[in-house]
């Protein structure tokens, strides 16, 4: 039955009264909609780049007829973190749970839920939000192919060292080709910007696909984790993963990667409860909304912080009623609600 009603609350904006209201219990279902309150995780999202060099085929030559220095003849692959970027994500409460119930009689309010249950507007459509999509897996550099820029004689050279010798005074001429264009001193120049534009660009990838065959070809694929962290207060240097340089990014409990650690302290203190409140609340006369707390978040390993900032924690809050008087017969009210913290958004009154 508790499935039924959420997937009814999921699929449509229902329209009930907002007279009655119960905490939600298997025995003390009726006809009405089942709504969860959310609580917050820590979404830690982790950018992190995989690079990998590809040595040259005349990467040993590289110093004499290049100056380029400190090429290396050895295939390489290596991962760096980008960026950390941390949010507070609401979930459904399964103990956080409330029943509107629907009487013929009284007055109706329309209820919006996300498709997790989360309550999210009464009386009228909460705004959409559009969210970018991620692209992972993203190759960041191209492979040239310098075979089609060899020459006869390059093609013909009876050693490396020969080949090298030729490839590198091809890469001159290419250069001096355009400083001559660029310049306006070319035999042919052309006659237009454009048609300069196309020859320049042309030279250059010649440029760059013979100077891979010397300093080689570095890609670097960008890819995206995802780790969620329930907050405790003063929780300290707890491992929120691990990071390798030569694994990437690896959950907490792989000791292959050195630690990444999250710390969580509540800025306010953390209302309590006392039990003649805490009956009172069990006798439910409204929308039951959050009041989340704030709480301070680190991201760190032993050499650098990767994030130090505020968030909303809707478990260092508390919660509050939204009474039945706002939907009487003659008051259209409106309300939307935050679906990550659970907290009002904006309340209208028609009168």
């Amino acid at each position: 039955m508790k499935k039924l009603l959420l997937a009814i609350g999921c699929l449509f904006t229902l329209g009930v009264n907002a007279q009655d209201y119960s905490a939600y219990a298997p025995s003390n279902l009726g006809e009405g909609i089942v709504y969860y309150l959310p609580k917050t995780v820590i979404d830690i999202e982790v950018v992190a780049t995989k690079i990998h060099y590809t040595p040259g085929d005349l990467c040993l030559y590289a110093g004499r007829y290049l100056r380029m220095n400190n090429v290396s003849d050895t295939p390489e692959t290596h991962w760096e973190i980008k960026a950390v970027n941390v949010t507070s994500k609401g979930i459904p409460d399964t103990e956080n749970a409330y029943q509107v119930k629907v009487k013929d009689k009284d007055l109706s309010s329309n209820v919006q839920l996300t498709r997790e249950g989360l309550i999210e507007a009464i009386n009228t459509t909460a705004p959409e939000t559009v969210k970018q999509p991620i692209t992972e897996n993203k190759s960041a550099d191209m492979k040239l192919d310098p075979n089609k820029y060899l020459t006869e004689d390059i093609l013909n050279a009876t050693s490396t060292a020969k080949e090298a010798d030729l490839v590198a005074k091809e890469i001159y001429n290419i250069r001096d080709s355009k400083k001559t264009l660029v310049s306006g001193q070319a035999d042919n120049m052309p006659k237009d910007g454009t048609s300069l534009k196309l020859m320049l660009e042309n030279l250059e990838e010649q440029e760059q696909a013979l100077t891979q065959l010397f300093a080689g070809v570095t890609t670097k694929e960008e890819q995206i984790f995802h780790f969620l962290i329930a907050p405790e207060d003063k929780m300290v240097d707890k491992i929120a993963f691990r990071f390798s340089n030569k694994l990437g990014v690896l959950d907490a409990n792989n000791l292959a990667g050195t630690p990444v650690y999250i710390s969580i302290n509540s800025t306010e203190p953390i209302p309590e409860l006392d039990p003649k409140t805490a009956e009172k609340k069990k006798k439910i006369n409204g929308i039951i909304y959050n009041i989340p707390g704030k709480a301070n978040v680190k991201i760190n390993t032993t050499e650098k912080t990767w994030f130090n900032g505020e968030l909303l924690v809707t478990q260092f809050g508390s919660t509050e009623v939204l009474v039945n008087d706002l939907f009487k017969s003659k008051v259209n009210t409106k309300v939307i609600f935050n679906p990550e913290t659970g907290s009002i958004i904006k309340i209208d009154k028609d009168i």
